[in-house]
């Protein structure tokens, strides 16, 4: 399993409840691109559509690949690309969707054998002082590894 595309924000904007691993609708130049490991999960979160009852991705940027023949239609790097789950997950994340403040939000996209799958997380968004302590602790763990290093010299 190769990461191709990572969204480095995620856990840190929001607390991670619970992860799930879904396919992606993706056309021939998207893949492609997605291999060369060029795009953004950043700013993308997933929505659900009642009309089709499937959730999709929304502003994802995967960027058009070049090689590609000017005549194949346009390419719009950021249109909403179908979910593919099966009906229980959907319906399970529906009802767990209604509790205040929870949302979902692509992990990342990586390769499992021939084809491409997304980690997407039930997640909250986390307050500031959340954010804050998050960032002192990371920097005490430096702080620690740095002494630690020192140390065994």
């Amino acid at each position: 399993m190769a990461v191709l595309l990572n969204n480095k924000k995620a856990r840190f904007n929001y607390e991670i409840l619970d992860t799930l691993e879904a396919g992606i609708k993706l056309k021939g130049w998207e893949v492609k691109s997605l291999r060369e490991k060029k795009g953004s999960l950043t700013e993308s979160y997933i929505r659900f559509q009642p009309k089709d009852n499937a959730f999709f991705l929304v502003s994802a940027h995967i960027h058009p690949y070049q090689a590609e023949n000017k005549g194949m239609g346009e390419k719009d790097p950021y249109r909403p690309r179908k979910l593919l789950l099966h009906k229980k997950e959907i319906e399970k994340l529906q009802q767990e969707l209604k509790q205040k403040g929870l949302t979902l939000i692509p992990l990342d996209i990586h390769t499992q054998g021939r084809y491409l799958k997304m980690d997407i997380a039930l997640a909250r968004g986390k307050k500031k002082a959340d954010k804050r302590k998050t960032l002192r602790d990371r920097a005490v763990k430096r702080d620690i590894a740095r002494i630690m290093k020192q140390s065994v010299r």
